[in-house]
């Protein structure tokens, strides 16, 4: 409390000021009576502390309904919405798009002035004492105008920051070759959360500052959250540590976890049982491979030998899956082609061709020898973009002449 609080309160706290307050009233008779009322208190996440706001004289915001003239004197909120309802911008899943445009339609003047101990200043100086009134003279500048201006010690807000950089990264304002090539991008993944928060400031960014979009598609996934359906936080407790379950399980295996059963836009759970299964399918991995590379004759690899129908009828079943996971790979449905995959690799490869051929691959049988190695080159590079680690090992070890790296192989087809 300052010291227009008078004697009595100068230089306490609120707490304390209203115990004593309390106790000043009761002195003085002038307390009628004392009731208990629930309120809601706002409180720092982190701390638990009482947040007081303390109303500033003085904030920066963006003006969203004024015209920008190098736009074609459309406003922010016009070049927000016109992107995705001419779909140059496309929201998936599609029922995100409703919530983007609702958000649009309600969008007021953004506020970008933070009262934070780090961040990026903005470029506003003025001259001290900052006067009383509502106007206040400054300049914008990026360095100094002279000696007798100050900085405005505000910081820039974390969304107007992380918005710029779609095309800061790449150069800008240089017309760099790194901004040529690769704005804009082609995908943008994240979180629902940030839809409004993120996605739109970059699109406010890119829009106003270049004229331009910053990606063609935005993915939309869920929130993780562990196996009673709680958000994943440190704050709750609920963490779970992917260094730790790296450690414990094996990166190929949290990377399946994340990704089965977690289709776009809706929250997923994670537990340690689902990590668990998914290395449970690694070492699986690893037997088959090693059952066909301890039992082929590298020879045989280059040489395509006359097929039966029962060879033909097992090729041609795996060409669907290679069609299926493709055309979920374009449609974005990368949980069903890991789901479909990992079915493919586990009870089809493994479950019925090894085990109906496995005597005719020890025995020498050409024919058996060159399926099983074929069909595992196949699975080995339809599960890559999953299991990368493994996946990359193990196409390391296969007798193939001249061959790249699994990461830059051809998509089987």
């Amino acid at each position: 409390m300052t010291d227009k609080a008078g004697p009595l309160l100068e230089g306490k706290k609120t707490t304390e000021a209203r115990n004593i307050i309390i106790e000043w009233l009761k002195n003085n008779r002038l307390l009628e009576r004392e009731e208990i009322i629930e309120q809601n208190i706002p409180k720092a996440q982190r701390s638990g502390g009482i947040i007081e706001p303390l109303p500033k004289r003085h904030q920066f915001f963006v003006n969203v309904n004024k015209p920008i003239r190098e736009r074609g004197n459309k406003t922010i909120k016009e070049l927000l919405r016109e992107v995705v309802t001419t779909e140059k911008i496309k929201i998936l899943p599609e029922r995100f798009e409703k919530i983007y445009l609702n958000w649009i339609d309600n969008l007021r003047d953004w506020s970008i002035s933070r009262q934070i101990w780090y961040g990026i200043m903005p470029p506003v100086w003025y001259k001290p004492p900052a006067p009383i009134g509502d106007k206040l003279d400054y300049v914008v500048s990026k360095t100094s105008p002279g000696k007798e201006w100050t900085r405005f010690n505000d910081t820039l807000d974390t969304w107007f920051s992380s918005g710029l950089w779609t095309f800061s990264t790449l150069g800008w304002p240089e017309e760099t070759e790194d901004f040529k090539t690769f704005h804009p991008t082609d995908v943008l993944e994240t979180a629902y959360d940030i839809l409004f928060f993120w996605v739109a400031r970059m699109i406010l960014m890119s829009q106003v500052l270049i004229g331009d979009i910053p990606f063609r598609t935005v993915y939309i996934h869920g929130l993780v959250r562990d196996e009673k359906g709680r958000k994943i936080s440190k704050s709750l407790g609920t963490n779970i540590d992917p260094v730790d379950m790296i450690e414990q399980y094996g990166a190929d295996a949290v990377r399946m976890a994340m990704i089965i059963g977690t289709s776009a836009g809706n929250d997923s759970k994670v537990s340690l049982e689902k990590f668990k299964a998914y290395k449970h399918f690694a070492n699986k991995l690893w037997n088959i491979s090693r059952f066909v590379l301890m039992n082929i004759n590298p020879d045989i690899i280059d040489s395509k030998p006359i097929l039966t129908a029962k060879e033909n009828g097992y090729l041609s079943e795996l060409d669907g899956i290679v069609k299926e996971t493709t055309r979920n790979f374009d449609e974005f449905k990368f949980y069903l082609a890991a789901e479909k995959i990992y079915h493919y690799i586990w009870h089809t490869f493994a479950d019925k061709i090894i085990e109906e051929e496995k005597e005719a691959v020890k025995n020498g049988s050409t024919l058996a020898q060159w399926l099983v190695f074929s069909i595992l080159v196949t699975c080995l590079k339809l599960l890559h973009p999953f299991m990368p680690f493994i996946t990359e090992e193990i196409w390391s070890k296969l007798p193939i002449k001249n061959k790249k790296m699994l990461l830059i192989e051809d998509w089987p087809h």
